[in-house]
């Protein structure tokens, strides 16, 4: 199995603009992996998403914490790890946005949204403070 090789490491500032800036690096390198359109739009929507859970709840907008972003081309797909700096929170107390008193409600879809269209999803509490989400997304098959 080929070693995994880390294509980006940035620190961002915990603002929307980062959002945008995350999606443009991650897809182009998903682009350059050969990752079909659909797939990139996936890994798009799953990332702004990562990325958007982190500024907006983890940090709360703080211009003194930043979200971390890391990508790895690994055996043909991507592996993307997002963090940031907040309190945190329980992946087991998040409300299910299927339920019938949740179904109206604006937000509260984004950690679904990721499960679905990623290959693998893992939450992470980090120690003294901050949430990972590592997403992985694996190029389909071609045939």
């Amino acid at each position: 199995m080929p070693a995994s090789k880390k294509q980006v490491d940035l620190a961002l500032s915990s603002d929307l603009k980062s959002v945008d800036t995350a999606e443009t690096v991650v897809l182009e390198l998903a682009q350059r992996l050969g990752f079909s359109e659909d797939e990139t739009h996936k890994i798009g929507i799953a990332l702004r998403e990562a990325m958007v859970n982190a500024v907006v709840h983890g940090n709360k907008y703080s211009a003194h914490k930043k979200v971390h972003l890391g990508v790895w081309e690994e055996n043909g797909g991507l592996r993307i790890v997002v963090s940031d700096e907040g309190a945190g929170f329980d992946l087991g107390s998040v409300p299910d946005p299927l339920a019938e008193e949740n179904l109206l409600r604006e937000s509260g879809r984004g950690i679904l949204l990721m499960q679905a269209f990623v290959d693998e999803f893992q939450v992470r509490k980090l120690s003294p403070y901050g949430m990972e989400i590592t997403m992985v997304k694996y190029a389909a098959q071609k045939s």
